[in-house]
């Protein structure tokens, strides 16, 4: 999975907190950032991982304000002797516009990494089409369109959170672990498709403390 790495482990480890109030089931429209600060996010805040036997340029580019990340099945894993499969991301803590082409399918789109007893806490990832929190459909029909997707992970609570324009699609018991961070872009999972792509802008971060 081409990914956008922002090392902000530190940032990560603060307490985000949830702030929509949830009646039963209802699904309620809000916006997630309120109460939250956006913190600055440069360039410079951005590592990004790709294929390690590509230049970058062959499967990451930035233009007009989008982030665009893209793979194969057939490539390599980020680093020699790695056992991953191919990636391609960006690390951050997390509010961004996301577009994943029609086609895209079995890959993971933004993982909230780190966890006890697996690797990740969160998983989001694209199947058939469709936005899953792992294999939990969460939003059909995603393809193709811009939508805007906010995640927010509560340490102290232990729960992890997926807006989706304003709705808050998904709440789920966190995994533990003392060290997380947040990732965005293609990394391939079980049944990938041939090539994957998803295109990220407006990526901003925040903090509650």
């Amino acid at each position: 999975m081409a990914s956008l790495l922002c090392d902000v482990k530190a940032v990560a480890m603060m307490v985000f907190v949830h702030q929509l109030l949830l009646s039963s089931s209802l699904l309620v429209m809000a916006d997630p950032t309120e109460g939250f600060v956006a913190l600055p996010l440069t360039a410079s805040d951005m590592k990004v991982q790709w294929p390690y036997d590509l230049k970058k340029e062959e499967r990451y580019s930035f233009e007009n304000g989008v982030h665009t990340l893209r793979v194969f099945s057939t490539d390599k894993p980020l680093k020699i002797g790695s056992p991953t499969r191919p990636r391609t991301e960006i690390r951050i803590l997390f509010e961004g516009q996301a577009y994943v082409p029609s086609g895209t399918s079995g890959v993971c789109i933004t993982q909230v990494f780190g966890a006890s007893n697996q690797s990740t806490t969160l998983a989001v990832r694209v199947h058939g089409g469709n936005l899953t929190a792992y294999s939990t459909v969460i939003v059909p029909g995603i393809s193709d369109r811009w939508f805007r997707l906010n995640v927010i992970h509560d340490v102290g609570a232990g729960k992890v959170f997926v807006h989706v324009d304003g709705a808050l699609v998904y709440e789920g018991a966190d995994h533990g672990g003392s060290s997380h961070y947040f990732k965005c872009g293609v990394y391939a999972q079980k049944d990938m498709s041939s090539y994957m792509e998803s295109r990220w802008k407006e990526i901003q971060i925040f903090n509650k403390n």
